[in-house]
């Protein structure tokens, strides 16, 4: 089950980050309302971001179809169900294979509890998450985000959200590529809906082919 929520102009969100950040403003008020699409699948959502690891966009969709149809319905009695032999002809490697059935059963035993999720705090989540072989910080942060639809992720280990940063904010070079750290103290707590406009200014081509938002204005 999908859930939807716009960003309009009257979101708190959107109202409290347009007072307090410039920068974040004109990009808001450039790029229009944004949607954040949230799968309530919590199983499915986690297992089809393990096989994407690592793959193209085209190459990670094909094989989720692939195993959306030999399991169905993805829950974890399903997908330990499903015979490692086809999980491999549908394309998924033995070692993401085994990061899927060690998803499954902390789920089955509930040593994960989803339903749990939405009443913990962030760090608390993730811990639980990253317990599971080959679930890392950030996919848990984007479990938060486009999962449970939390507003509050501050993902600082993404490499895109930092370069769009520096873009935006246009800053100079900084050790270790930390530019978020600098300026994201007026995002709080709506660090989510500044990343959906930080990711979007950047498939949108702006910050690989403009030198600042003004240009983009004068586009």
């Amino acid at each position: 089950m999908n859930n939807h929520i716009t960003f309009h102009p009257s979101h708190e969100g959107i109202v409290s980050l347009c007072s307090q950040d410039t920068p974040i403003r004109k990009l808001i008020h450039h790029i229009g309302p944004l949607t954040l699409k949230t799968n309530e699948n919590h199983l499915e959502a986690l297992v089809m971001s393990i096989i994407g690891q690592q793959l193209s966009a085209k190459a990670a969709s094909t094989i989720r179809q692939r195993v959306k149809m030999l399991c169905g319905e993805i829950t974890p009695e399903r997908v330990l169900r499903t015979p490692i032999e086809n999980l491999r002809n549908a394309g998924v490697s033995r070692t993401k294979i085994e990061y899927i059935f060690d998803l499954c059963k902390k789920v089955h035993s509930n040593e994960i509890s989803f339903a749990n999720f939405h009443s913990q705090e962030n760090e608390t989540v993730i811990n639980s998450l990253t317990s599971v072989k080959g679930i890392g910080k950030w996919t848990a942060e984007m479990f938060l985000l486009f999962s449970l639809g939390r507003l509050n992720v501050l993902s600082l280990g993404d490499a895109g959200l930092q370069r769009a940063t520096k873009w935006l904010y246009q800053l100079d070079d900084r050790p270790k590529n930390k530019y978020m750290e600098e300026v994201s103290a007026n995002w709080h707590p709506y660090y989510s809906i500044v990343s959906l406009y930080l990711w979007e200014s950047i498939d949108l081509g702006f910050v690989d082919h403009f030198p600042t938002l003004e240009d983009v204005n004068e586009k």
